[in-house]
C-alpha cells in the first residue's frame, strides 16, 4: 500500500477496526497464555438511552490506553463493555415516546404490555453508545457485552437482594427520601441536578402561646410547608430566644401547638435566627426532629398535591398552596417581610420538577456494616485511589454512611424479588414465583409480588463480578476477578465505587477477603468544561459532540488532544479548536513515517543491530531508551499526560525537528554511515509506533503494517497484540547527549537572535563562537557542517575567547556566546528602537508578575499548579529582558 501525501482518518479508521475484530484482537484467548497475568477493566456501563459525551470520551480514551498498553504487555487482558438499563431515564423516554405515538400512558397498556414496549426501544436504540465507542478505537471484548437487565445479571440481582435480606441488612421502612411528584417514584442523589434560581424568602409570625402580641418570626423559602412543622428551633446560645425555649407557638390556620426547641445545628445569622421543623419535609429538619422527639407530618400526596394534613389547603398543588398560604398570612397580618434571595433548587435530572423531601414506605439497605470492609480496604492497601486526595471523599462518604433506598416506584427495572400471601406475609425467592402458588413459610396462595424495582446502582453495584458469572464460580470468575483498574468521574464515587467495594466483600465468597476488593486502583478522571470554564450540560447547550470531532478531526486527534489537555488533579478547558493540537501531531507522525520509509524502501533491518555510527545516532537511541522508560513508567502508573507529554516531545523535537535534520544528508549511498543511519530511522520508527499505539491507535496500526511491508517483515502481526518495546539493545548515553546538546544550545542561540532581529529564517549567517571549554570547542569544531545545515550559517569562527565583534547581535547557549554579524542590510537604528520597546514591554510584564507571585492571598488560594506556570513566566521574561538588554548594549 502507498502512503498518501497527508493522513486522512476516513480513509482507515473503519477498516482498520474492522482487521482488529475479525482477529479476534479484543478477545482473551480460551486458554490463559502461559504464565499470563489477568488484567481486567470493567467498563462503567453507560445508560442505554445515552449517547457519547465528552466525558464518556475521555473516560474510554483512558480505559482503552490502559488495557492496550497492557495487551502490548502480554497480560491476559479483558476490557468487558456493557451497558445500565437506567430505570428513570428509559421509562420516561418509552413513556413520552408512546404518548406521542399512540396518546396512550403505561397505565393504559398495563405493566407487561408496556415492558414489552420498553424492550422493543431497547432492542433498536439500546447499542447506539457501544457503537460510538468503536468509533473511538475501544478494544472491549465485544463478544462479553453485557446489559444490566439480561437474566444471568437479573439473577444475580436477585441473589444478592435476599441474601442481604435474610441477613437483615434490608428492611422495609417509612423513611424520608428524595421524591420526584411528576415521575412519583423516590430518586437518588445522582439522579438531582442543581438550579441557581431567584426566589423568595419569607418572614413568618407565629403567635407565642400564652403572650399576646409576641410573635417568633421565622424564615423560610417554602412557607406552604408550615403546615407540616412540628416545631420551632433557635440556637441555644442565642439570647433573643433564651426565654422562649421551653415554651409553645401556635401555628397560623391549624391552631397545632408546637415546641421551641435549642438546636446547635441552627445558624443564628440565617434569617431571624429561628427556624421552622418540618420533620416530614426538609432532610435536615428530620434530623432535627428525631433529636427532638418531635412528630413526623407529611403534608403531601405523591402527585405533590396537599393532603388533609394542609387543612383549608387540602386538594391543591403545591404551587398553588403556597400563592394561597401566602396571602392569606398577609390578610391575617402574619407575614412580617419578604426578601429577594438567589439559592439552589434541587430538580429531578428527568422531569426537572423540583424534588420534595417525602417521608414514603421504601425498602432500604444497612450500610454501616457493609462499609466496614470498603473502609479497611484503603487502609490496608488493597485499594487505592489516583490522585490520592479522592480517598478522602470515599472515606467521608463512608464513614458517615447512611441507609441506602434501593426501591424506586417504576415498571422498568428489576422488581424486588418479595412475594406476599392474603396476609401479607413476605417470602423472597430468586426464582419467580406465580400468583396462585403456596407460599414457602404459610402455606397460603400468593396473591401479589411487590410492585416496586430496585434502584439502577442495585445492579450496577454488582457489575465486577455479576458481569463475570457470579453467583455461581464460573471460569471467567476465577480467571479475571478481581480486577486491576477502574476509571470514573468524581461524582459517582460514592454512588458506585464504594458501593462496589462493599458488594465485593459482602458477595465475593469464594475468595479469601483479602481478595475481594473488586479492583486495585480507582482512577478519577477530570471533569470536561467548556471553554469558559463551565460544566458542559445538555440544558446549557454547551457540550461539544465527541463524534463531530472525530468526524472533523479524526480518533487518534481527539483522544491524543484530551491526553494533552488532562493533566493530573485539574479540570479541562475545551473548545473545538483544541482538538487542532492532536490533529497537528498525528500529520507529524505520518509525514515522519513516510520520509523514513522512503528511505528504508527494501531495507532488511530494523536497526537493532545496527551500528551507531554518528553521534547523532547514539544521541537519538539515548533518548528513545529514556523516552520508553518514561512512558512505560507513566502509563504504569497511570500518568497519562506525562506519557503523551513524553511522546510528543520525542516525536516532535528529538525526532523530527533534531534527528532527521541531522540524518537527511547521510542517508544516500551504501556506506556504512548510511546504513547506519537507515538503521536507526527504522528502529526509532519502529518502537515509536508501538510506544504511540495505546493513544493513536488508528495511525500506528496502519504505518506498522506499512513499515513491516517496506522492510520485508510479513509476519510480524497487527500491532494491538505487541510487542510492547523492552528497551533491548537500547541504552543511555550521557556523552552523547551532552555533545548533541551544545549543538542544540548553539543552533537555538543562532535561531534567538533571528527571531530577535528579524532576520530570514533562512538567511546564511556569519557567526563567531566563543567557547571557553576545550570539551565544548571540541563538539562545535567536530560539528560545524552540522550547525552549518542546522542553523543556516556561512561562517562558523570558533574562539576559546574573543570580542564581540562590532555591529553584531548576541545570545548565550550555556557557558557559551554566540555573536551574529549584521549585514549591512540590518537598519540598526530602527532595529535598537524596536528592542527597547520590546524590553520596556518585558520590565511591565515582569514586574506585574513579580508583585503577583508575592501577593499572599493568590500564593495561598492558587492551584500549585497555576503558581508554578507563572513562575516559569517569570523566568523566561527574565532571560528575554536580558537578551535584549544585552543587545541593545551592543548596537547603542
Amino acid at each position: 500500500m502507498e502512503l498518501s501525501p497527508r493522513y486522512d482518518p476516513h480513509e482507515h479508521e473503519a477498516a482498520v477496526y474492522t482487521r482488529w475484530l475479525e482477529a479476534g484482537s479484543f478477545t482473551p484467548a480460551a486458554e490463559a497464555p502461559k504464565g499470563a497475568e489477568p488484567f481486567t477493566i470493567m467498563i462503567p456501563p453507560p445508560n442505554v438511552t445515552g449517547v457519547l459525551h465528552m466525558g464518556h470520551a475521555l473516560n474510554g480514551a483512558i480505559q482503552d490506553i490502559v488495557i492496550r498498553h497492557k495487551r502490548m504487555q502480554g497480560f491476559d487482558a479483558l476490557w468487558l463493555p456493557g451497558t445500565d438499563h437506567a430505570g428513570i431515564a428509559t421509562q420516561a423516554v418509552v413513556e413520552k415516546k408512546l404518548y406521542a405515538e399512540e396518546g396512550k400512558t403505561r397505565q393504559d397498556l398495563g405493566r407487561d404490555a408496556f415492558l414489552g414496549k420498553v424492550w422493543e426501544w431497547k432492542e433498536l436504540h439500546g447499542n447506539q453508545i457501544l457503537e460510538q465507542y468503536r468509533r473511538l478505537g475501544a478494544s472491549c471484548d465485544w463478544s462479553r457485552t453485557k446489559f444490566t437487565m439480561d437474566e444471568d445479571l437479573s439473577r444475580a440481582v436477585r441473589v444478592s437482594f435476599l441474601a442481604l435480606w435474610e441477613k437483615g441488612l434490608i428492611y422495609r421502612g417509612a423513611r424520608l427520601v428524595h421524591w420526584d411528584c411528576v415521575l412519583q417514584t423516590a430518586i437518588s442523589d445522582d439522579e438531582i441536578e442543581y438550579e441557581t434560581r431567584k426566589g423568595k424568602l419569607w418572614h413568618l409570625k407565629y403567635p407565642v402561646k400564652d403572650q399576646p402580641e409576641r410573635f417568633l418570626v421565622v424564615a423560610t423559602t417554602r412557607p406552604e410547608t408550615m403546615l407540616g412543622d412540628t416545631g420551632v428551633a433557635v440556637h441555644p446560645d442565642d439570647e433573643r430566644y433564651g426565654d422562649l425555649v421551653g415554651k409553645s407557638v401556635v401555628l397560623p390556620f391549624l391552631g397545632r401547638e408546637i415546641p421551641i426547641v435549642a438546636d446547635e445545628s441552627v445558624d443564628p445569622a440565617f434569617g431571624t435566627g429561628a427556624v421552622k421543623v418540618t420533620p416530614g419535609h426538609d432532610p435536615a429538619d428530620y434530623e432535627r426532629g428525631a433529636r427532638h422527639n418531635l412528630p413526623i407530618i407529611s403534608i403531601l400526596e405523591k402527585d405533590g398535591t396537599l393532603n388533609a394534613e394542609g387543612g383549608p389547603f387540602a386538594g391543591m398543588s403545591r404551587e398553588k398552596a403556597r400563592t394561597e398560604v401566602v396571602k392569606q398570612l398577609e390578610e391575617l397580618g402574619l407575614l412580617d417581610k419578604v426578601e429577594s434571595i438567589t439559592h439552589n433548587v434541587s430538580l429531578s435530572d428527568r422531569s426537572k420538577s423540583v424534588i420534595e423531601p417525602l417521608v414514603s414506605e421504601q425498602w432500604f439497605v444497612r450500610m454501616k456494616e457493609l462499609a466496614e470492609p470498603a473502609i479497611a480496604a484503603v487502609g490496608n492497601g488493597s485499594l487505592t485511589f489516583r490522585p490520592e486526595r479522592w480517598k478522602k471523599v470515599y472515606l467521608d462518604w463512608l464513614e458517615n454512611v447512611q441507609d441506602w433506598c434501593i426501591s424506586r416506584q417504576l415498571w422498568w427495572g428489576h422488581r424486588i424479588p418479595i412475594w406476599y400471601d392474603e396476609d401479607g406475609v413476605p417470602a423472597g425467592s430468586a426464582d419467580e414465583l406465580q400468583l396462585g402458588d403456596a407460599h414457602p413459610k404459610t402455606g397460603k396462595p400468593i396473591v401479589r409480588q411487590d410492585a416496586d424495582v430496585l434502584d439502577t446502582w442495585a445492579s450496577s453495584w454488582l457489575w465486577p463480578f455479576a458481569t463475570l458469572g457470579w453467583p455461581d464460580d464460573t471460569a471467567d470468575l476465577r480467571r479475571f476477578y478481581p480486577t486491576q483498574f477502574i476509571s470514573t468521574a468524581r461524582e459517582i464515587i460514592y454512588l458506585w465505587i464504594a458501593r462496589m467495594v462493599m458488594a465485593g466483600y459482602e458477595f465475593v465468597d469464594s475468595l479469601p477477603e483479602a481478595e475481594r476488593c473488586p479492583f486495585t486502583t480507582c482512577y478519577v478522571h477530570a471533569t470536561v468544561l467548556d471553554g469558559k470554564g463551565k460544566r458542559m450540560s445538555k440544558s446549557a447547550g454547551n457540550g461539544i459532540d465527541p463524534i463531530a470531532m472525530i468526524e472533523e478531526f479524526g480518533a487518534d486527534a481527539v483522544r491524543y488532544s484530551l491526553m494533552m489537555l488532562t493533566r493530573e488533579g485539574q479540570d479541562v478547558k475545551l473548545a473545538p479548536a483544541r482538538f487542532e493540537e492532536g490533529r497537528r501531531f498525528t500529520n507529524k507522525i505520518w509525514n515522519a513515517a513516510r520520509f523514513v520509509m522512503m528511505n528504508l524502501e527494501g531495507e532488511r533491518t530494523d536497526g537493532s543491530s545496527a551500528a551507531a555510527v554518528e553521534v547523532e545516532d547514539r544521541w537519538i537511541l539515548s533518548r528513545l531508551a529514556r523516552t520508553r522508560s518514561e512512558v512505560h513508567t507513566a502509563l504504569t502508573d497511570y500518568h497519562f499526560n506525562d506519557a503523551a507529554t513524553a511522546l510528543y516531545r520525542f516525536v516532535w523535537n528529538d525526532f523530527c525537528d533534531w534527528y532527521v535534520e541531522l540524518a537527511k544528508g547521510r542517508l544516500a549511498g551504501e556506506d556504512d554511515s548510511a546504513k547506519a543511519a537507515r538503521g536507526t530511522l527504522a528502529r526509532v520508527l519502529n518502537d515509536m509506533l508501538a510506544l504511540l499505539h495505546p493513544f493513536t491507535p488508528f495511525q500506528t496500526e496502519v504505518l506498522w503494517a506499512e513499515l513491516g511491508r517496506v522492510l520485508g517483515d510479513g509476519e510480524r502481526g497487527m500491532l494491538v497484540r505487541g510487542p510492547w518495546p523492552t528497551g533491548e539493545g537500547l541504552a543511555v548515553d550521557e556523552a552523547a547527549e551532552a555533545r548533541i546538546g551544545v549543538l542544540q544550545e548553539v543552533v537555538r542561540a543562532v535561531r534567538s537572535v533571528r527571531a530577535l532581529t528579524m532576520v530570514g529564517e533562512r538567511k546564511a549567517l556569519d557567526t563567531v563562537i566563543v567557547a571557553p571549554r576545550a570539551e565544548d570547542r571540541d563538539v562545535i569544531e567536530s560539528s560545524v557542517e552540522r550547525l552549518r545545515g542546522l542553523a543556516h550559517l556561512e561562517t562558523v569562527e570558533v574562539h576559546a575567547a574573543a570580542e564581540r565583534p562590532p555591529s553584531s547581535a548576541a545570545a548565550v547557549a550555556g557557558g557559551i556566546e554566540v555573536f551574529v554579524r549584521l549585514g549591512e542590510d540590518v537598519d540598526t537604528a530602527k532595529l535598537s528602537e524596536t528592542l527597547a520597546r520590546r524590553a520596556d514591554k518585558a520590565r511591565k510584564g515582569l514586574e506585574a508578575l513579580s508583585k503577583k507571585l508575592a501577593n499572599q492571598g493568590f500564593l495561598a488560594n492558587a492551584e500549585p499548579e497555576m503558581v508554578e506556570a507563572e513562575k516559569v513566566k517569570q523566568e523566561e521574561l527574565e532571560q528575554e529582558l536580558a537578551l535584549l538588554e544585552r543587545n541593545l548594549e551592543g548596537l547603542s
